[in-house]
């Protein structure tokens, strides 16, 4: 198809076509293409263990979850917990609306084709009879399993990989101490990397979660100075200047202090949100956290405060929605626990991982990113974003080496 003819100018000539906006012209950024393998992951990263529901939930009747955008089917036999693909490739029903008709295997509800829990290899087709012709000429794709921290975590291969140690992606300090520990799992709407980058994000904070009832007695700082610092296969934020009000020109003075808060400290601090404490629980204490929020792959944040540390996991579910895991951890035995239980039931679940964390699922689910304007607080979000790449292509080059 030809283009149309230019007008013609009054002195003859041809008149130019009006010119487009590059890219330039427009404010922000348009797309995450610095980050291709970060735009590519709506639905997730592959090659990494994610938690899917508490272990108490999975029993001997099948239950569904979709995980990276597959349809998994969960179920216990024997004591352990098995995934299988949840789909028969007889007629596509799901086999997480089937049973188990014998030892070791499940059974899709509608023609009783029968996979074993294993490998998932179809091993009788009950309404066919025992010579089944088709026995054992396919199968059903399964997935690794593991049960940590009180719930049931699956394993989504990047390629035909083995797992690696479900240990060696859990933060170092829950493997290697004695806790108590307190959790939420709850589906939410939204990209779970909306999720993830709230939770890492530096300004939020301190506007957002002023009004929550779990900060109704401390004051949020107004703006801070931030870097981010990596360790390990962590990033921390690091707190440099903490400010607890400003004079903005033309405007006028803001600030969180109101007469029933705590007055804040002047020092800065890199534990916890609110203040520089007394006394820090020997376990934190003893790792040494440059700052108090930190984050790795695929997803998990971490926040230190004095006397305990929460966690988030990011499951994604598919390219729409994600699967919030908050879970706070108490570094203490014996009859002690028995007070973290109370306080953590009769209090934090409700105001922390309750109204606190429901104001960021609010906001995570109205997020439309990009395109966007970033700022300068937004170093976590691009630190973030930068770790991700490099630790995904790093996986891809291992994998492709195998």
């Amino acid at each position: 198809m030809t283009e149309p003819d230019a007008p013609a100018r009054e002195d003859g000539g041809a008149r130019r076509p009006e010119r487009r906006p590059r890219r330039s012209d427009r404010p922000g950024r348009q797309d995450w293409s610095s980050w291709p393998e970060y735009d590519a992951a709506a639905a997730g990263f592959r090659g990494y263990w994610y938690p899917v529901t508490w272990s108490s939930h999975v029993t001997g009747k099948p239950t569904a979850v979709t995980l990276c955008g597959e349809k998994i089917a969960l179920v216990r036999d024997s004591g352990q917990v098995y995934a299988l693909h949840d789909r028969c490739p007889h007629r596509g029903v799901p086999l997480s609306l089937g049973d188990q008709q014998f030892p070791g295997t499940l059974s899709c509800p509608y023609h009783g084709w029968t996979f074993r829990l294993g490998d998932g290899q179809l091993c009788a087709v009950i309404t066919d009879g025992p010579d089944s012709r088709i026995r054992g000429k396919l199968g059903v794709r399964t997935y690794p399993t593991a049960e940590r921290l009180g719930m049931v975590w699956v394993y989504v291969p990047l390629g035909d990989e083995e797992p690696h140690p479900i240990d060696s992606q859990l933060p170092e300090e829950l493997v290697e101490n004695a806790f108590m520990m307190g959790g939420r799992i709850e589906p939410r709407a939204g990209n779970w990397r909306f999720a993830c980058e709230n939770g890492f994000d530096e300004g939020h904070a301190k506007y957002l979660h002023r009004t929550s009832l779990w900060r109704l007695f401390k004051a949020m700082p107004t703006w801070n100075i931030t870097r981010i610092v990596p360790e390990g296969r962590w990033i921390f934020r690091v707190q440099d200047e903490v400010h607890w009000e400003a004079d903005f020109p033309g405007v006028g003075r803001w600030t969180s202090k109101r007469w029933w808060k705590i007055q804040p400290p002047k020092e800065t601090f890199n534990l916890g949100n609110t203040g520089k404490p007394k006394k820090v629980d020997p376990v934190i204490e003893s790792r040494g956290f440059p700052g108090f929020a930190s984050l790795s792959m695929p997803g998990v944040l971490r926040i230190a405060y004095p006397n305990f540390i929460h966690y988030e996991f990011y499951v994604p579910v598919d390219a729409d929605n994600h699967q919030y895991v908050g879970v706070m951890v108490n570094f203490t035995e014996g009859w002690k626990t028995l007070g973290f239980y109370a306080k953590y039931l009769g209090a934090i679940r409700w105001l922390f991982h309750g109204q606190f964390s429901g104001q960021d699922a609010w906001m995570v689910d109205v997020t439309d990113a990009p395109p966007e304007k970033l700022y300068r607080p937004d170093v976590s979000l691009t630190a973030w974003r930068t770790l991700a790449e490099e630790e995904t292509a790093k996986k891809r080059a291992e994998l492709g080496a195998k």
